[in-house]
Parts: C-alpha cells; structure tokens; sequence
C-alpha cells in the first residue's frame, strides 16, 4: 500500500514538474516557483513514507519476500520519469523497462526532451545572458553535467541577488528539490539496509551498494559549482 501510494505522488510530481517546465519555457518565473513549492511539499510526503517501512523487521518481511519473486522499486517508470526530465539521462536504467513498448515509448521521448535545467539554460539566453549557442540546440537525450561559462552566469547572480532575484530564487529552489531527492534517496537505502542488510534486492539489482551509488548522482551541477566559485575569488 505504502508503495502503491508513493507511486500516485510520484506522478504528481511528474505532472507539476512538466507545468514547472513549460512555465520555463514561457518565461513565467513566478508562476513556475509556485510549483516547484508544490512540488517539495510532495517529496516531503514521499519522504515521510519510509517512516512506516522503517518499522518493518528482517522477521517482519520475510513472512512475505518470497511472494514478490523478482518485484522491485527499481522497476518503477514513474520514477525514472521524474529523473529523466530533471536530468538523469541515462538510458541503462531504462532497460528493465524492454518488456512494455508502451513504457519504453513513453521514456524515450522523456529522453529526447530537454530537461528542466536545459530549460532554465534557455531561460537564461533570454534573460540576456551569454549562453553558448551548443548548449541551447543539442542532441538532449545525452547529459549534461556542467559548463564553467554557465557556472559564470550563476556567480554573477548570485553576486547581485537584487538584481537578479528571481532567477537567485529559482536556482536555490532548484537545489531544494535536489536535497530533498537526496534526503529520499537515503531513507530509501537506510530502509533497505535495515530489513536485507547487504543482500541483493529482489530486482537483482546489488541492493544497498546501488543505492548507495545513487546518492553520488546530481541533477544540477552548476548550482554545485557556482559555490565552490563564490568562496574562492574576490568579488571585483
């Protein structure tokens, strides 16, 4: 029940974040932190889940681990939506996914999109800011994992929050959103560490050391660099 749930807030999540992106896309600053509001107070709830799986023993869950047979998380498409639009271009974990054309379908046209960070890139071109034109037209199904020349952008908005405030706003928002994904994903591997310990998943997947290698994955990694920027110059 408890994932049952967490799957219909995922498509919440999904359905806010694709509003998010199309008020990027038509310049609606406002608006769209409106939604990304929306959307942390979903990853809040989603967050809370693990609460109740966490009462759940090694004695408690084997009265039923066997009829899940090969069940997993893993294999969640809602999921892997809201990494893909967000930035997580990466086809392998789409592979559990062969079976369902429709699935498939579905995610490869999320993998062809540009994500919610190569929409605010394009935001920024329109802002007036010096955007190198490859990153504005480029093959989206590959990631992104960061340009200096964007990273440049944020140190000057974040030197001058009051004359970019908005766009200041929408960036430590966005890294709300990314802290609270790390906050899920590690309940999600303290869980399985609790109840399985080391052993694989029932997906086959190793288990808590995949999960562990999620927490190294980032969606924005300019909003990441832009600090380590900010602390090792001095303003001019």
């Amino acid at each position: 029940m408890i994932h049952q749930v967490s799957e219909l807030s995922l498509k919440l999540v999904h359905h806010q974040i694709i509003q998010f992106r199309t008020h990027l896309i038509n310049d609606e600053i406002g608006p769209g932190l409106k939604k990304v509001d929306r959307i942390k107070a979903i990853q809040k709830q989603l967050i809370t889940s693990w609460e109740t799986l966490l009462t759940m023993t090694p004695a408690d869950y084997m009265l039923f681990r066997d009829a899940l047979d090969n069940s997993s998380g893993f294999q969640s498409y809602g999921y892997r939506q809201i990494e893909i639009f967000l930035g997580n271009k990466d086809p392998s974990t789409m592979t559990v996914h062969r079976h369902d054309p429709e699935v498939m379908a579905v995610l490869e046209n999320a993998l062809a999109e540009p994500s919610v960070y190569d929409e605010v890139i394009r935001l920024l071109a329109r802002q007036g800011f010096d955007v190198p034109a490859e990153l504005l037209e480029r093959d989206f199904s590959n990631p992104y994992s960061g340009d200096t020349r964007i990273v440049a952008i944020w140190e000057e908005i974040y030197r001058n929050t009051d004359k970019h405030w908005y766009l200041y706003c929408l960036a430590e928002k966005l890294m709300d959103v990314e802290t609270l994904f790390q906050r899920w994903r590690f309940d999600h591997m303290s869980a399985v560490e609790r109840v399985i310990g080391m052993q694989p998943g029932t997906g086959g997947l190793s288990g808590v050391a995949f999960l562990k290698k999620a927490l190294e994955l980032k969606f924005f990694h300019d909003l990441y660099d832009v600090r380590a920027a900010l602390f090792c110059k001095t303003p001019t």
